[in-house]
């Protein structure tokens, strides 16, 4: 699995497994799901992941740091 990040265009992508993309389905607001020919995930991509999932995992990171000083 490999994860890139591409700030200018605010897109992650997670990589499951190499291969062909046969098929790409928006499964939610900014959600894309690659398949490859036997219907596998072989890939995910968020856009706008740094509002909707890097802003979230810092509040989340900030959040267990207070809990640990507390």
């Amino acid at each position: 699995m490999k994860i890139r990040y591409d700030p200018k265009s605010d897109i992650l992508y997670i990589l499951i497994k190499e291969g062909e993309v046969s098929d790409t389905y928006e499964i939610d607001e900014d959600v894309w799901i690659e398949y490859d020919k036997d219907g596998n995930i072989i890939g995910i991509e968020l856009w706008n992941a740094g509002e909707k999932v890097i802003s979230n995992i810092l509040k989340e990171i900030k959040n267990l740091d207070k809990a640990k000083i507390a």
